[in-house]
């Protein structure tokens, strides 16, 4: 999870976003951005796919990101 935290985090800062603007563009609230930047939240498959788009790739590439950063946190 925390994979996924520092990824969704990552991108959003490559894209010069604010929570705020990844939130609206996601239809999501900005706490629980900030939540699952931290790794205090797990979202679901449909968050998934609406963060992926909100951060201008698919989830394949997305899930491809957070599972190369998983191997090298894991090493």
């Amino acid at each position: 999870m925390r994979a996924l935290a520092v990824e969704i985090k990552a991108r959003r800062l490559a894209l010069q976003m604010s929570q705020e603007d990844l939130a609206g563009k996601c239809d999501l609230d900005r706490p629980y951005i900030s939540l699952i930047e931290v790794a205090r939240k797990q979202p679901t498959i449909s968050v998934l796919l609406k963060l992926a788009e909100g951060l201008d790739y698919g989830l394949p590439e997305m899930m491809q990101r957070v599972m190369s950063r998983y191997l090298v946190e894991s090493t």
